[in-house]
């Protein structure tokens, strides 16, 4: 899942947004390096992906992507995941998407001294353009794809991305329907399970 997704998955809990949120930038061993709240937020988050990427309706989406993209046919689909999350009234009711944007970033700048050295550049950057309510836009999608793409080391061009995921929109939303209950639920036990280990 992408960012927006992993910041919701945390539950209101501020040690478990902040590993999760931090974990793509703590390779193997170095989680340790956190106290034992954030780790089982970096837990947390790799247990989502793992759900994710094996989650039958997600292998589906990303055939979309696959020809084009190959194996970072997940990483769009986590993004357009999060543009249906941040449209989502039954996730984000009354307009709250915003207020709950604003407080993750607060919750996160509160253990800033704690950021891994490459999430704290990126973390500036998400904070600025507001990435997590960007979401819900297409543009925000956009710049959301071209990112991926700058980032990746063998892709150079987003706007096949963009073509896929307009034209295919109805069908990548059904995806996601099927999907993320399933998520919601598994995601909030393995928070519980992970909080109930010493």
């Amino acid at each position: 899942m992408n960012y927006l997704a992993h910041a919701y998955l945390s539950f209101n809990h501020p040690e478990i947004l902040f590993g999760n949120m931090i974990s793509d930038f703590v390779k193997g061993k170095k989680k340790f390096d956190y106290p034992p709240l954030i780790q089982k937020g970096i837990m947390l988050h790799r247990a989502i992906d793992d759900f994710t990427d094996t989650h039958e309706a997600t292998k589906k989406a990303k055939i979309y992507f696959k020809q084009d993209y190959g194996l970072y046919a997940g990483a769009f689909i986590d993004i357009v995941y999060d543009y249906f999350l941040a449209n989502d009234s039954s996730q984000f009711p009354d307009n709250n998407l915003a207020s709950f944007c604003d407080e993750t970033y607060q919750q996160l700048k509160l253990q800033e001294t704690l950021f891994p050295e490459k999430f704290q550049k990126f973390f500036y950057y998400m904070q600025l353009q507001n990435w997590l309510y960007n979401y819900q836009f297409t543009d925000g999608i956009t710049k959301s794809f071209r990112g991926l793409v700058h980032r990746a080391e063998y892709m150079h061009d987003s706007s096949a991305a963009i073509i896929i995921f307009e034209n295919n929109i109805n069908e990548l939303k059904k995806y996601y329907d099927d999907f993320f209950p399933s998520l919601k639920e598994f995601s909030f036990q393995k928070m519980n399970e992970l909080l109930s280990q010493a």
